[in-house]
């Protein structure tokens, strides 16, 4: 079973997805930063891929993945740091990022890669369904990873139903329409779009992302879901970290309530 079906198979409480930026804060970091979420106790681990033009994401995101590319990150580089990824890390791990160094890459390539080094799943926002459908879903499914799929509050009931038919996993639920770390907190309105969504009763579990920075946020998101992802709030944290390891750690527990 893929390691993100096993996990919401056995979850009880509010699932924790962390986002870092790979070869960030330095580009020796990606592995100490795993394996420091992973003390810490998140569940899910998404490592994005540097890009030079990140759309979805804010400056915080936006800032950690010019500065990993100027450290001479590459997508080649990623996959040498993860390559005794699984000797230590035991949770869930995606990668997250844009189809065109994917496409650079090779998607078959990229894709018997990430197997290779362990990964359970890819976060494509720029990937069209159809184009992943037509084109890409079966070399994905040759190599056991999951394409978790996007919905926004503007996404209307008939593409989420299509997108809950083909997802495996998880569906990444987006808290609102702007870049990530836009806003922080949960508002009244997202707070009907969660319960909207939840009475679609999906067949897959969902997390929300965007504007989740606390546990109050984290346990206020998870009450309409099966947890949240936190990313702008966890890289300007390790941007600034004295010790790094160690406070990521304690960022982890405060989050999940454990501190």
């Amino acid at each position: 079973m893929n390691r993100i079906s096993a996990l919401f198979a056995k979850a009880t409480e509010p699932v924790l997805n962390v986002y870092t930026t790979a070869g960030f804060p330095r580009f020796e970091d990606t592995m100490t930063v795993l394996n420091a979420l992973q003390a810490g106790g998140v569940d899910i681990i998404e490592v994005g891929m540097p890009y030079s033009d990140p759309v979805a994401d804010g400056e915080t995101i936006q800032l950690s993945n010019q500065a990993a590319l100027e450290q001479g990150m590459s997508v080649a580089h990623l996959f040498a740091q993860l390559k005794d990824m699984r000797k230590t890390i035991t949770v869930p791990v995606l990668l997250m990022g844009y189809i065109n160094p994917v496409l650079q890459y090779g998607v078959e390539a990229f894709c018997a890669k990430c197997a290779e080094v362990g990964v359970d799943g890819l976060i494509l926002p720029d990937l069209p369904m159809v184009e992943y459908e037509a084109s890409y879903r079966e070399i994905f499914e040759k190599y056991g990873l999951y394409n978790i799929l996007l919905i926004t509050p503007q996404t209307n009931d008939e593409r989420i139903r299509h997108i809950d038919s083909v997802s495996k996993g998880f569906i990444y639920m987006v808290s609102s329409a702007s870049t990530t770390g836009a806003k922080t907190g949960i508002s009244a309105d997202q707070e009907v779009y969660f319960s909207r969504i939840a009475a679609m009763n999906l067949r897959n579990p969902r997390l929300i992302g965007f504007g989740i920075s606390d546990h109050e946020s984290f346990m206020k998101a998870s009450k309409n879901a099966s947890g949240a992802i936190i990313g702008s709030a966890f890289v300007k944290m390790i941007a600034q970290a004295k010790d790094l390891s160690a406070e990521i750690v304690d960022f982890v527990q405060s989050i999940k309530g454990k501190k």
